[in-house]
């Protein structure tokens, strides 16, 4: 399965998931509270929980977020390790976001490359 949902992304390093989301994409963190807390948060990331994540990012949805804005929106998938998220990013560009994606080796390799992190604790 995992392979079958990669074979259509264009999938990206931490670094360039940050110059995207600098320049606008829109970066999704679907890692749940406890990995949150855990690890930290990446500054500027929507929080949506994976079970949730379809309905919130169809554009069609009447309980989309306000980024939802078209098929065309940027959204970078952010899980743990970068397996979720290519599950993720694969639905979501079944339901026709063309520009889904999600980050290699998610937050564990955006944390090793230094990325901008916050403290997740409460």
């Amino acid at each position: 399965m995992l392979e079958a949902a990669r074979r259509n992304l264009v999938r990206l390093t931490p670094e360039h998931a940050f110059v995207e989301q600098v320049g606008g994409a829109v970066l999704v963190d679907t890692r749940t509270l406890d990995q949150r807390r855990r690890g930290g948060e990446v500054p500027n990331a929507l929080v949506i929980d994976r079970n949730v994540l379809e309905w919130r990012l169809d554009p069609t949805s009447p309980d989309r977020i306000p980024q939802a804005t078209g098929d065309a929106v940027r959204v970078i998938v952010l899980c743990a390790e970068g397996y979720s998220s290519s599950l993720a990013a694969a639905s979501l560009q079944g339901l026709g976001l063309v520009n889904a994606t999600d980050v290699i080796g998610g937050f564990s390799a955006w944390h090793a490359a230094g990325l901008p992190v916050v403290s997740g604790q409460d």
